[in-house]
Order: structure tokens, then C-alpha cells, then sequence
């Protein structure tokens, strides 16, 4: 009988924990878990389920220069609009320091350590003006908005942020964020909001989105220089209240819907034209994002039905991920 090395060219290890950073062809064998493990790349992006937040909502903000393994949630609405901030370490999410203002359907810049929280709604008030900082501990005051609004999107740093799109009419602007205060950008091509976004400042992506109240999304994409938006590729799925990862040039997004139903579709864009991925395991609208367009985390937002709390990591294809070897 030929043995396993003979079979797939290489001895396995025991071991009580699986390897903190495995190499691409690695195989283990887990006595604790009993299980017989690899490390493969992927031929196919897919969503894995991750760490639950503590506190299921949607509409939040969600540093979205974070990272899979480094992320940050904050605001948002489950019945009322909450200023409860978690923390994601690519495991579970833990309790940060409130907002001074509690929120809905805010924008976001930043990382987890270093974010902006901006605009949203408080119900039953008007949209906001209001910016805060976060430092990895607490939120701080920072310049107001010019224009109070809304399902607003945001890109970029806490000291080089950028704010576009919201509703306010007339749905176009761009502001842009220094550190210390907000001066006017270039407008959309195409007013709208709860639209998803990702990149920064000077190179950002704004896609979907769509009308104030009934009026329908749009599959619309923008790019931005700095001064002015010009058009990209349009989405393959129509909608708005999705969200984004990623940069202007490797963008990922995923979720959203015609309110309802809420969507699952994921697509990646390369710059020029976006292209289908592995959907959502759970179809869901205005969840929070970050990361990157091949290691992104979903987490949050509305199927619908219900708010949820659960949390989705994205592995692209060609990247290595470990697996378990079964006897079926």
C-alpha cells in the first residue's frame, strides 16, 4: 500500500493548534480538533462566517480603511439609533468608546485606531452636520459638515477624508476633510444615496445608490481625481445601501437591494469593469465594510426581515486558506 507522502509528496506534522502562518502546501494533522488540515490557494473567492457584533444593526459606519483582521463599527440603528463602537480582531468584536452622538446611516474614513464619523440621521431630527474623531479609545469633535445629510458615503483618512453623495438635496456634493475642517469638492455625476465607496481622497470609487425615498438605484460607478468625478464601469447588479472595500483600482462591493429585497451579490472591480463574485451567505442592506477587494469583512445590516448581527470575511481567489481534509 503506498503511503501518504508517497501519495501527495510530503509528510504531515501533529500538532495541538493549527499553524499561526502557514505556508501554501503545508499539511497538519490537529489532535485536538482531530481533524487533518491543508493549506491551499483558493480557485474561487468565498465568504466565511466570522465573529458575531454585539450589538446587531444597520446603517453603521465602519472605518473603511480597516483591515479583515483590524476593524471598527459604530452607530447605526436597530429600533433607535445606537453610539455603540466595536472593535474586530478578525475573531470577535469587543466594546469601544461611544459616540458622543448617537446615529444612523453615517459616513466613515479611516481605520480602526485612526477613524472619522460623519453626517447621519437621528431620528426623528434632520441629517447631521456633525464630525467625530476617533483615536482607538474615545470620539472627539471634529469640523462640521458644510451640508448636513445623510446615507452618506465616505473614503479615505481621518486627516484626508471625503464625504459625497447623501441625502440632501441636491444629492451631488463632495466635501473634503483636512484634519480640521470640511471645504467643497467636485459634485457627483449623478446625485444619489446610500451608495458604497472606498479609496481615498485624491483616487475614490462611489457606486450604486440611487433617488431620496421611491425613486430606483442606480448600477452607476464614478472615480474620483481629487477635483472631479468621472464615469467607471457600471455594476452588473442595480442597487443602493451597499457596501465597499478596497481601493479605486481594487474594489470590492457587496450587499444592498431595492429596499426591499436586500441582495447578496458580491462583484469586484479592476478600474475598468466590475465582475461577479461568491455572494453574501446572508443577503443583507446597508451593512458595514472594509478591508480590501481580496480579504474584505461585511458585517451588519438589514435582510429585510431583520436587523443582524453576524460578521462575513472574504477570501479572493488565489489566496491561500486553510482547509480540512475529509474522508467523503
Amino acid at each position: 500500500m503506498s503511503s501518504y507522502s508517497q501519495i501527495f509528496g510530503s509528510k504531515f506534522s501533529f500538532v495541538s493548534s493549527d499553524p499561526s502562518d502557514p505556508i501554501e502546501g503545508q499539511t497538519w494533522y490537529n489532535t485536538t480538533s482531530e481533524v487533518l488540515k491543508y493549506r491551499a490557494a483558493t480557485t474561487a473567492g468565498a465568504w466565511a462566517s466570522g465573529g458575531n457584533l454585539a450589538t446587531a444593526r444597520r446603517g453603521l459606519g465602519n472605518g473603511p480603511n480597516g483591515t479583515q483582521t483590524s476593524a471598527l463599527g459604530f452607530g447605526g440603528m436597530n429600533g433607535n439609533a445606537t453610539a455603540a463602537t466595536e472593535e474586530y480582531d478578525g475573531t470577535s468584536w469587543t466594546g469601544g468608546g461611544n459616540l458622543a452622538t448617537a446615529r444612523q446611516s453615517l459616513g466613515s474614513a479611516g481605520t480602526q485606531t485612526v477613524a472619522l464619523g460623519f453626517g447621519g440621521f437621528v431620528p426623528p431630527g434632520s441629517p447631521q452636520i456633525l464630525t467625530e474623531e476617533y483615536d482607538g479609545t474615545s470620539w472627539t469633535s471634529g469640523g462640521s459638515l458644510s451640508t448636513g445629510r445623510f446615507l452618506i458615503a465616505g473614503a479615505g483618512t481621518q486627516t484626508s477624508a471625503l464625504a459625497f453623495g447623501g441625502d440632501a438635496p441636491p444629492g451631488n456634493q463632495t466635501e473634503e476633510y483636512d484634519g480640521t475642517s470640511w471645504t467643497s469638492g467636485g459634485n457627483l455625476g449623478t446625485a444619489r444615496q446610500g451608495m458604497g465607496g472606498c479609496g481615498t481622497q485624491t483616487s475614490a470609487l462611489g457606486f450604486g445608490g440611487g433617488g431620496p425615498g421611491p425613486a430606483g438605484p442606480t448600477a452607476a460607478t464614478e472615480e474620483y481625481d481629487g477635483t472631479s468625478w468621472t464615469s467607471g464601469g457600471s455594476l452588473n447588479t442595480t442597487r443602493r445601501y451597499l457596501a465597499g472595500a478596497g481601493t479605486q483600482t481594487s474594489a470590492l462591493g457587496f450587499g444592498g437591494g431595492v429596499f426591499p429585497p436586500a441582495t447578496a451579490a458580491t462583484e469586484a472591480y479592476n478600474g475598468t469593469s466590475w465582475s461577479n463574485e461568491t455572494s453574501l451567505s446572508t443577503a443583507r442592506w446597508q451593512p458595514g465594510g472594509t478591508g480590501t477587494q481580496t480579504s474584505a469583512l461585511a458585517f451588519g445590516g438589514n435582510t429585510g426581515t431583520a436587523v443582524v448581527a453576524n460578521t462575513e470575511e472574504f477570501t479572493g481567489a488565489g489566496d491561500p486558506v486553510t482547509r480540512t481534509i475529509t474522508g467523503s
